[in-house]
């Protein structure tokens, strides 16, 4: 099944443009490392994650987080008091809890408002006046704070521990309801992470988005102004433009496969440890592991804070790859139920079922698309133009892409539920 997979990418390469070809690759290799969050949190624990979307962004938000230079002008107009401001809000948060768990009687609930009321006034003074200040600042570039101006392959690591923060407190307030209840939490807090991506503007420029991202492998203009490299894409072959790309998109392949490989052999480990046992025995029968006292919740935390972790990872991986970062362009479609689809296809609870499943529903959805325009073309080619049917017909090729995934998807539920690759 891989070789097809290779073999329909390849093919691709060959019929098309070995750019389109690479680039499918490259976000295939993304999308299998999304897969295996999510698998490792249905697959292995049965945990119904359908905020998928928020940890992806909150990896995106980290790259600029940690690889944009800073703007020394908004700092300097209201850095401080922004970062302040955080400060009061989670220390109002802390004191309420507080509160909560010291006080009884009618006086806990009065006491506990009165200090979330006390502390917002507070919070808001402080932070409302630097955000106009730090957005004030050449709004039509900046705007924001920046970032760390550090490399961008450290934001990897740092999207996935943003990511994991997120998970542990969503899971610590979440994971005790029903998987029901906990799929609407994931989805709503989802929406949240990305509502504040797009009205922060001192965050991350909210919906202006932050181009020109830094990057891991060199630019392309650099590369066709290097005579050697001429040199040596002319020996292939290759104008200079069309190699500068190809080995562009190459080296992209190399880092995003490096990743994949380390959390492939990472969650194989996990898979077959003691403890990936112990997940998979309160998954198939939570009241038995809670009969032989295993903490059931605790576990629950684990896994769900670990998925979301390599969620993050890919989401900095895939921003780092586009080279900005635009929050709306974050859609449940997209980054939840196309990353379901992806799990169930290949075969969820089988790690290597997730990666194929990423690599031949992302190419699906890729390619369905033109696919689609050539079939509509063919049936259509013997009628007149200006015709409804004609029009209707090609009209429908842009909903080619959500028919084919939810054809697959129900070929697979019926035929193989387990997926292509079932779970051992």
């Amino acid at each position: 099944m891989f070789a097809a997979v290779a073999g329909l990418i390849i093919g691709t390469g060959f019929l098309q443009s070995w750019n389109s070809a690479l680039l499918i690759l490259n976000m295939g290799l993304i999308s299998a490392v999304m897969a295996l969050g999510v698998n490792l949190q249905w697959g292995l624990a049965g945990l119904f994650n359908v905020g998928v979307m928020g940890f992806v962004a909150l990896g995106g938000l980290a790259v600029v987080l940690i690889s944009m230079p800073p703007v020394g002008a908004a700092w300097q107009a209201g850095g401080g008091n922004i970062l302040l401001g955080l400060v009061l809000g989670a220390a109002t948060i802390v004191a309420a809890v507080l509160v909560w768990s010291r006080v009884s009687g009618k006086l806990r609930g009065w006491a506990t408002a009165a200090v979330l009321l006390i502390g917002m006034v507070i919070y808001r003074m402080v932070l409302d006046p630097a955000v106009e200040a730090v957005e004030a600042v050449d709004p039509a570039l900046a705007g924001y704070l920046g970032g760390l101006g550090l490399p961008v392959l450290l934001a990897w690591p740092v999207g996935g521990v943003l990511a994991a923060g997120a998970a542990y407190v969503i899971g610590k307030t979440a994971l005790g309801l029903r998987s029901d209840y906990l799929a609407i939490a994931t989805l709503g807090i989802a929406e949240i992470i990305i509502a504040i991506l797009k009205n922060e503007d001192w965050m991350a420029r909210g919906v202006k988005n932050v181009i020109g991202l830094p990057r891991p492998v060199p630019y392309e203009v650099d590369l066709q102004n290097d005579p050697a490299f001429v040199e040596r894409a002319a020996g292939f072959g290759l104008d200079a433009t069309t190699a500068s790309t190809i080995y562009v998109k190459i080296e992209y392949g190399l880092l995003f496969a490096a990743v994949l490989i380390v959390l492939l052999v990472l969650s194989q480990l996990a898979l077959n440890s003691p403890w990936g046992r112990m997940m998979r025995a309160i998954r198939d029968n939570e009241t038995a592991a809670r009969a032989m006292g295993k903490d059931v919740t605790g576990r629950h935390l684990q896994v769900f804070v670990l998925g979301s972790a390599i969620c993050g990872v890919a989401g900095a991986m895939m921003t780092t790859l586009d080279g900005q970062l635009t929050p709306g362009s974050y859609q449940p479609l997209r980054y939840t139920f196309l990353i379901w689809v992806m799990v169930i296809v290949g075969g969820s609870g089988n790690n290597l079922g997730a990666v194929l499943g990423g690599f031949l529903i992302w190419f699906l959805w890729v390619q369905v698309e033109p696919m689609g325009q050539l079939l509509m073309t063919g049936i259509t080619a013997g009628m007149a133009d200006g015709s409804w049917l004609k029009d209707h017909l090609m009209d429908s090729v842009q909903h080619m892409r959500l028919l084919t995934m939810g054809l697959i998807l129900l070929l697979v539920l019926r035929l193989n539920p387990r997926g292509l690759l079932p779970e051992r």
